[in-house]
């Protein structure tokens, strides 16, 4: 068995070659004894799983595993969103939980996700002591446990009544509307329809049965992805169109005309309507690889903006301290104040429905208006498929990366996590080995199209050359 670890969310693998029930059944024994280590003897652990090959198996299988450690397995009664899980944690004070999911990543991929009692990505303190757990029992040869039977649970109820607290549901059926919502093959289905319809709204849901292999793509909330909706919301039926992703913890949005917003964007647009319609007090955590428009949002409001690595459990300890009224991701990934520390794909779709219904404006007039107010930047990612051994060498040569943008007057430098350039007007590129997949993220931003175009030309000719 090759060695296992955990990236920037889980560890993730392909089915039946590196992902296996022996796997299953390694990596959860060691989630179990690194519990059992920090004083969680007894006390229960929830599991869930998403809608891929297998998943509710494995999951059973994980169960068993804790069950033989001693430990008390809370198993979700169908697959459930990665931040339903999270709130069953916390909601039953629970040591922890685990969840059989590849996110967004292809149909081929499952992956194991540890979460700690607040409900949170586990920090890379503890996936490094799980880890080193692993390596030890994978010295000691296969491991097996009964076969018996499991409880199941219904984690959906509790979830979606706090969702009820969070949202407001009187905006919501004080103006309904019709609209259209995609998970993708995934989690999100009797989630966000069924909240929406609850409240008054017309909702059309597309590809929500159950299917593994995500109708061929990866279960990702982007254009590219599912192209069949973006066509779907042109034709103006709906006034907006809301997708999740595999797990539900990534969100995608479409406008009315069909045209797709960012995760950047609608990043910045939600920070602002926290502040000046649910007045939110905090600041803004975002990631290194995340729109600095969320930064003039903040600057326009006088509040604070967290920089942190990417992985949304380097920003989770801001929402459990309260620091920030919300804070996101540009892969699409988001919470807010009093709620989970754990992205909410969700969440995201029915605020994003709440703005609309309470403004009476389409996200592109809302969009439009905060340019007036901050400004506008323009944002690209592109991820570069390359070898292990390419990719090695681009890391050992990250501090090189100023170099070839010196001409255009570098301001500061940071290593957060990869290597980002701030150049004197505000623009700035960032170059990340991914810590999911064998590719390298170069991200760039500008304020204008011409300026952005550039720094992707020259960055792509580094990564390549």
């Amino acid at each position: 068995m090759p060695e296992i670890r955990f990236g920037t969310s889980g560890w993730r693998a392909v089915i039946a070659q590196d992902f296996t029930f022996d796997a299953v059944r390694l990596v959860t024994k060691a989630i179990a004894l690194h519990l059992k280590n920090h004083g969680h003897k007894g006390e229960e652990v929830v599991v869930g799983y998403d809608t891929r090959f297998l998943g509710d198996q494995f999951a059973l299988e994980a169960a068993r595993v804790l069950k033989s450690e001693g430990l008390e397995p809370v198993l979700s009664h169908r697959d459930v969103p990665t931040p339903v899980v999270a709130y069953e944690i916390v909601r039953r004070g629970a040591a922890g939980g685990i969840n059989i999911t590849a996110s967004h990543n292809p149909p081929e991929y499952s992956g194991i996700k540890f979460s700690p009692a607040q409900g949170c990505p586990a920090p890379v303190e503890v996936t490094a002591e799980i880890e080193e757990i692993i390596a030890g029992l994978q010295r000691q040869g296969g491991l097996s446990v009964p076969a018996e039977n499991i409880a199941t649970h219904d984690f959906a109820p509790a979830y979606c009544n706090r969702v009820k607290e969070l949202i407001d549901f009187d905006a919501l059926s004080q103006r309904p509307q019709k609209v259209a919502y995609n998970p993708l093959w995934g989690t999100g289905r009797d989630y966000v329809d069924r909240l929406l319809r609850e409240a008054g709204w017309q909702v059309d849901c597309v590809h929500c049965k159950v299917n593994p292999g995500f109708g061929g793509r990866r279960p990702e909330p982007s254009p590219s992805e599912m192209p069949d909706f973006v066509e779907m919301l042109s034709a103006g039926h709906y006034a907006l169109g809301l997708a999740t992703d595999g797990d539900g913890d990534r969100y995608g949005v479409i406008d009315s005309d069909g045209g797709f917003i960012p995760p950047n964007q609608v990043l910045a647009l939600l920070f602002h309507y926290l502040i000046t319609q649910r007045g939110f007090e905090g600041g803004v955590a975002r990631s290194v690889a995340t729109s600095h428009l969320v930064d003039r949002v903040a600057s326009f409001h006088n509040r604070e903006v967290y920089e942190t690595p990417v992985g949304f459990k380097h920003i989770a300890k801001y929402i459990m301290d309260g620091t920030v009224a919300i804070g996101g991701e540009e892969s699409a990934g988001l919470t807010i104040k009093g709620h989970v520390p754990e992205k909410d794909g969700i969440i995201a779709c029915l605020l994003l429905a709440e703005m609309v219904a309470k403004t009476g404006a389409s996200l592109n007039k809302l969009r439009d208006e905060l340019f007036d107010k901050v400004g506008r930047l323009y944002s690209e990612r592109v991820d570069i498929p390359l070898s292990s051994k390419r990719i090695d060498e681009i890391r050992d040569r990250l501090n090189e990366v100023e170099k070839i943008f010196a001409h255009r007057g570098v301001d500061h430098l940071t290593s957060l996590d990869g290597r980002k350039v701030v150049f004197g007007d505000g623009s700035w590129v960032l170059f990340r080995p991914s810590g999911t997949e064998p590719v390298v993220r170069f991200y760039a931003e500008a304020a204008s199209e011409d300026v952005l175009k550039g720094l992707i030309e020259e960055g792509i000719r580094w990564l390549k050359g």
